[in-house]
């Protein structure tokens, strides 16, 4: 059963009683990767839905006669009852995997995490660690799982991205209307909405708490912009990673003392806590001190916090943890000591990296110090966190790979096809039935092409829009902007990165060479054309200045028309783009990439992926589901290692990835190219999917620490 959780009315919204229900449907993000959900918004007002995507937003614009319309359809009134008699059955399920295979349970998991993806109308993540989550959570909710999850409220979430005439990124924060999002204040036990006190140096700063349903999950997030807080303290949540360090500190403190408390405000009792990356690992400290307040020693209480907490580590390298001077520890966290019987020195220990590096805070060596087990997010970085991390560990740690949520990802002709052959809870069958996946090699060749097509064209419409507004925004004339109706077509082979540009990713390694390049793409017989789309950190030099240089590199003469950069991505346009190119480019600078999950998106719709092998694509490339290309480690050389790498990307695309996609029977398919897409599709909807990897985290962690 899912965890309850108390919370308050919130905004009234004018819906007549006889679809009263949406309310509940608004306020629970399952519709937001249900087919049925999505289409009964659509229903009410496609061009309300199409300009909102939320539900709470765009049911406060809903004008009376579209209700009186409604209200006279037999056809809406019967998607209406379809739709919620589907959501009952999915919210009162009892026959769930969780409880096939581990019996009814009282018991739960806390899941602590600094962002959570669930869908672009609730823009709190940033990218893959946020995404991630929100799949966890997803599937959490699909097999059953006892499961909360705990994680703060950015009012500015992450910022908006616009790209600049001259290339350079122009970072937004419009300030989100709590009103109009699916989220509602917690209820406090002795009344009114709950608000956790944290002690600040001097100073109480309180954090409100708020409820945002996925599913049968219930998501806590925390929020320290409300009128109780002093002016200077009430910014603290305001910003996805904010840029100053002590700032970010003070964020993290709140999410991970924060955490402990909402939940022993609300009576709950964790059989288990996952600390997800380190951002949550002050959530430690705040257990071991209640232990010690109940009565246990410090040794014991460590102890007891220890046999509990599971930590996931997503960086591939230690320098990637939160490390914080330890001074600046030392001012939110120097009562600690005393409250737990110990002295400063005790503290500095716990959260240094290694011997002699007592001046930084690290909060992953926190983490990894005081949790049961720890798991990198692939197969090789658990080998890396066993390397890196020996000396802390308190037992060696295992590789979890990531996987993505299929329903959210996977395409609606692509999920039908599926559907059809697999039946209705695909996704989920998959997990205990592995095999099942092979009848997806025998899809019908047309179906599969004609679904992808769909998709692609879908994807040029979307694009050239997206290229359209910032074209304009530059000052376009009218004969530019009607020029993008020529763009993107979708008929040519396309190629796909969009990731954060961050230095190691290498966005820039296809135009190491640009004749080369050029002769590729511009050949008039097989042309191809490169999408690409991301963010750098506002504090990011270096990755601003990659988005420049292929911005300007796709007005040259010698690649225009051929090279797009598309501005602000996020959930929605990642959605379009693994969905709808033909390769997924990643290239990585090796051993730098923690998992990714991007490439899996893409290969569940059929998209090839094209990748240096780190990563999850060490597991998932099997040969015949899409290239590995370049060097699989670090060889000391970086110029040579990308000379040579660029030199083994032109040739798979010269050689055999162009030749194969324009290689068409009578009908105009290509019929190799689509057996490597079902391929793809068969080797990564089970074993890549956020379900295997959430029944992994409950067998190998969960159950094993106490669910």
């Amino acid at each position: 059963m899912p965890i309850a959780i108390p919370t308050l009315a919130t905004t009234e919204l004018p819906i007549p009683e006889r679809f009263g229900r949406l309310y509940d449907l608004a306020y629970n993000l399952w519709w937001s990767w249900d087919e049925a959900g999505a289409d009964l918004w659509r229903a009410v007002d496609v061009q309300l839905w199409e300009r909102y995507r939320n539900p709470v937003e765009m049911l406060a614009a809903v004008e009376r006669a579209t209700w009186q319309r409604l209200a006279e359809s037999e056809d809406f009134a019967d998607q209406y009852a379809n739709t919620m008699r589907r959501f009952d059955a999915y919210m009162a399920a009892k026959d769930t995997w969780f409880e096939r295979n581990h019996g009814k349970s009282d018991r739960s998991v806390a899941y602590l995490c600094a962002e959570f993806g669930i869908h672009s109308s609730l823009p709190m993540y940033s990218g893959g660690l946020g995404v991630l989550a929100g799949d966890h959570t997803k599937s959490a909710s699909d097999l059953g799982v006892p499961f909360v999850g705990v994680g703060l409220l950015y009012r500015r979430g992450y910022f908006r991205q616009q790209i600049g005439a001259l290339g350079g990124q122009q970072n937004l924060n419009p300030v989100l209307d709590l009103a109009r999002l699916a989220a509602r204040p917690v209820a406090s036990p002795t009344g009114g909405h709950l608000k956790i006190p944290l002690q600040f140096p001097g100073r109480v700063v309180k954090a409100a708490v708020w409820s945002i349903a996925v599913g049968r999950v219930s998501l806590l997030m925390l929020d320290t912009d409300i009128n109780e807080n002093d002016p200077s303290d009430r910014p603290i949540t305001s910003m996805l990673y904010v840029r100053g360090r002590e700032a970010r500190f003070c964020q993290e403190y709140v999410l991970g003392v924060g955490a402990v408390r909402t939940l022993r405000a609300l009576g709950l009792e964790p059989a288990v806590w996952h600390v997800n990356e380190g951002h949550a690992a002050m959530s430690l400290l705040e257990r071991i001190s209640g232990e010690v307040t109940g009565g246990a020693t410090l040794e014991d209480a460590e102890r007891s916090v220890r046999a509990k907490t599971f930590f996931t580590l997503h960086t591939p390298v230690p320098a990637g943890n939160e490390r914080f001077d330890f001074g600046l520890a030392e001012k939110y966290l120097g009562h600690w000591p005393a409250t737990v019987g110990t002295d400063i020195h005790h503290l500095q220990q716990l959260g240094s990296s290694r011997q002699g590096d007592e001046g930084m805070f690290d909060l992953g060596a926190l983490a990894i110090r005081l949790a049961s087990s720890v798991n990198g997010v692939s197969q090789r970085h658990g080998e890396i966190v066993n390397r890196d991390w020996s000396h802390l560990l308190a037992t060696p740690g295992i590789g979890i790979t990531n996987g993505v949520h299929s329903p959210t990802w996977m395409s609606r002709p692509m999920n039908r096809l599926i559907r059809e052959s697999l039946g209705p809870n695909w996704s989920t069958d998959l997990i205990e039935d592995p095999n099942a996946s092979d009848i997806i090699r025998d899809l019908p060749d047309q179906e599969v092409w004609d679904a992808h097509q769909n998709r692609k064209d879908v994807l040029t419409t979307f694009a050239q829009g997206r290229i359209r507004g910032q074209l304009a925004r530059h000052g376009g004339s009218p004969d530019e902007l009607r020029s993008i109706d020529r763009m993107m077509p979708s008929d040519r082979l396309t190629i796909g990165f969009a990731r954060r540009f961050a230095t190691y990713k290498r966005a820039t390694l296809l135009f190491h060479n640009i004749p080369w390049l050029q002769a590729i793409l511009t050949n008039p017989d097989r042309p191809v054309q490169l999408v690409f789309a991301g963010k750098a950190h506002p504090a990011d030099q270096e990755g601003q200045a990659l988005i420049r240089h292929i911005h300007e590199l796709a007005q040259s003469p010698e690649l225009k028309g051929h090279v797009y950069l598309l501005e602000d991505y996020d959930i929605r346009m990642a959605r379009f783009l693994v969905q709808g190119v033909d390769v997924w480019l990643n290239n990585p600078r090796p051993p730098e990439e923690a998992s990714g999950t991007s490439g899996m998106k893409a290969a569940m719709n059929g998209v090839l992926n094209l990748s240096v092998l780190d990563g999850w694509w060490i597991e998932g490339f099997t040969g015949k589901n899409g290239w590995a290309f370049g060097h699989e480690s670090d060889i000391g050389d970086h110029d040579r290692q990308d000379a040579e790498d660029a030199v083994s990307l032109y040739q798979l695309l010269q050689d055999q990835i162009v030749p194969l996609f324009y290689d068409r029977d009578d009908s105009g398919i290509p019929l190799g190219w689509v057996q490597l897409m079902k391929e793809a599709m068969a080797s990564s909807g089970g074993d890549f999917s956020s379900n295997r990897m959430v029944a992994d985290y409950v067998s190998k962690a969960y159950v094993p620490l106490g669910l």
